[in-house]
């Protein structure tokens, strides 16, 4: 696995890869890059799209540059937000790619409060399905609201649906981000995907790394992109401190776990069942 360690300890990636413009080309296949922390792009034949991109503007420190900066997106189909934390709804990010976005999608919560950065946000309920040119996106449930519990945050009610996954279909398989989130029943029963964005925090209001092995191996022959690691300087927070190593010896065919650099191109594939 390509990863090295920080100097407190932290699993990171050992390089990281810029995205140039060259990325958003239109292409005859799907590429999904993982860009550090849970951002995502996604170029698949030409339409493009970010997932909660954190591109600047965090108020932690990282543990290395961002492999693309808004400044050096040229254009972007859409932008999908699963939910309200800064580290997936970066305001400042958001708000610079205004003049290259087509579309903004989000929860319902998450479209009413772009209104505050003038960002007009399309809102959405769970299970929702929508198009982004010639990809299906579906809202996927996700149980993550932990505000409920922050005396700091009670300003409001926090629901369940505030917060999703999406589910992806292309015209090259299947992708799937099931989003910050404990584990629900109902992730148990999807339909195979080719691609898990996969979260393998192991902390109570994220899956928990029994429950990142218990997803991993109901779905046996997706690929494993690692998401939500090696970004943050963090050590001691355990939503940013998974380490992919913790996993080989735990999941089925450990082979498709995919420990990306940051920018690095992953070319989806339909899964043919393996025996």
């Amino acid at each position: 696995m390509e990863i090295k360690r920080s100097k407190s300890g932290q699993a990171m990636p050992k390089e990281v890869i810029v995205v140039n413009k060259d990325a958003f080309l239109p292409i005859h296949k799907t590429e999904i890059r993982w860009l550090g922390s849970a951002s995502i792009m996604i170029n698949s034949r030409g339409t493009t799209l970010m997932i909660d991109p954190l591109l600047e503007g965090f108020d932690m420190p990282l543990l290395f540059e961002m492999p693309i900066l808004p400044q050096a997106v040229p254009h972007l189909d859409a932008v999908l937000i699963t939910h309200i934390d800064n580290d997936h709804f970066s305001r400042p990010t958001c708000k610079d790619l205004l003049s290259v976005c087509e579309a903004y999608h989000a929860p319902y919560y998450v479209a009413e409060v772009m209104k505050e950065e003038n960002i007009k946000g399309t809102g959405h309920a769970i299970h929702d399905s929508f198009k982004v040119k010639d990809i299906q996106v579906t809202l996927t449930p996700a149980r993550h609201n932990w505000q409920n519990g922050s005396s700091k945050y009670q300003f409001r009610e926090w629901k369940e649906e505030d917060y999703c996954g999406y589910w992806l279909d292309t015209a090259d398989g299947t992708i799937w981000l099931p989003g910050d989130s404990k584990l629900m029943e109902e992730h148990l029963k999807m339909p195979e995907p080719d691609v898990i964005l996969f979260d393998f925090s192991d902390n109570d209001w994220h899956i928990t790394l029994d429950g990142a092995v218990l997803l991993a191996n109901t779905y046996p022959n997706a690929d494993l992109i690692c998401i939500h690691w090696g970004s943050v300087d963090a050590p001691d927070m355990s939503p940013f401190n998974g380490d992919p190593e913790s996993l080989i010896d735990k999941v089925i065919h450990p082979e498709r776990i995919r420990v990306l650099a940051p920018g690095e191109a992953f070319t989806l594939t339909k899964k043919q069942v393996k025996k």
